[in-house]
């Protein structure tokens, strides 16, 4: 049994059919161990600066710790993060925390499946050397009260998917950042470079959450996971499980409105994005939210100017539809112009 398998309104998918990254998830293997769990603040950091203290006396002077934070009932997606951090990294730790500051619904949250067991035999398929699973009152003492003093995703938070999920990155951001200040081993006998692992699917994500460490100066290298499709262009998702074959089918439009414009961008034409946005709209299956290029780094929508002229820097298209119940997201990184 898979993760997903406990996933209410979920249909399990067959290994191999390249619907969902379930099929890079590996067991735990004999002679893995899971890794150490532990449930409180001091506990995570005082187990962190022992796993610090062996990597200096093994010899290394500046260990790396990469970390990868999730809300747990893992999937392969979450198996490729700690795959890469642990391939990047001396010491591997990861969160397992369902967090309420990122739900709207409150039965969302009551619902958000927990399965740490399930969850720790992934990370320690993985090489995972240490999850940090708290309680809300652990993280958040005196909640819903606590935390009084949350982290802003600004502007760029209050878009795309942010204008449909108010307060969503705030409570993204709050929690990502006391990971950080947790992750980094204070207490070690040496100091270690903290880096953090994101998914290229949630690039709004992952791009306020680059903005968050720059603008507020924090040690850690936000590290992104790349984007993994199915051959036939589907982004991979859980959600892609609730889709049935004609469904599946549909969804493919949003990559192709994508690879419209990033087709464009390499051959330095106009991006014509109102085309792009037909695409999915000729689909009877699929309604588009929304369907927009913007700047890489601040999200801000590129100009009328930039999207005719040759693009003079990186930047992203983003797609959001709902495909039978299914609301998908998918986006697509578009070149510069060549020098």
């Amino acid at each position: 049994m898979t993760p997903l398998d406990r996933v209410p309104d979920r249909t399990p998918v067959p290994t191999g059919t390249g619907l969902t990254l379930e099929d890079t998830a590996r067991p735990l293997a004999a002679g893995q161990t899971r890794p150490q769990i532990t449930t409180t603040k001091a506990e995570f950091r005082a187990a962190l600066a022992e796993c610090v203290g062996q990597a200096v006396q093994d010899g290394l002077e500046a260990p790396t710790v990469g970390l990868v934070p999730t809300m747990g009932a893992l999937h392969g997606g979450h198996a490729a993060l700690a795959r890469q951090a642990r391939a990047e990294n001396d010491i591997v730790v990861a969160s397992v925390f369902v967090n309420p500051l990122q739900f709207g619904d409150p039965s969302d949250l009551e619902h958000y499946p927990r399965t740490l067991e399930a969850d720790a035999d992934l990370l320690g398929a993985e090489g995972c050397d240490l999850v940090f699973a708290p309680s809300v009152e652990e993280m958040y003492p005196g909640y819903p009260d606590g935390p009084i003093i949350r982290v802003c995703s600004g502007r760029m938070g209050a878009v795309l998917e942010g204008a449909s999920r108010p307060g969503h990155f705030d409570g993204v951001c709050t929690v990502v950042v006391k990971l950080w200040g947790l992750a980094l081993p204070v207490d070690a006998p040496a100091p270690a470079r903290l880096r953090s692992y994101f998914g290229q699917k949630d690039a709004q994500q992952l791009a306020i959450l680059r903005r968050t460490a720059q603008d507020l100066d924090l040690p850690v290298e936000i590290r992104p996971v790349a984007l993994v499709r199915s051959p036939e262009g589907l982004a991979l998702s859980s959600r892609n499980t609730r889709l049935d074959s004609a469904g599946l089918d549909a969804a493919l439009v949003l990559s192709r409105a994508l690879q419209s414009l990033r087709d464009a961008a390499e051959a330095e034409r106009p991006l014509d994005v109102k085309a792009a946005r037909r695409i999915i709209e000729a689909e009877p299956l699929a309604s588009l939210d929304y369907l927009e290029v913007v700047d890489h780094d601040t999200l801000e929508p590129l100009t009328a100017d930039q999207l005719t002229a040759p693009l003079q820097r990186e930047a992203l298209a983003l797609v959001a539809a709902t495909v039978q119940p299914v609301r998908l997201i998918d986006n697509m990184i578009l070149p510069a112009a060549a020098a």
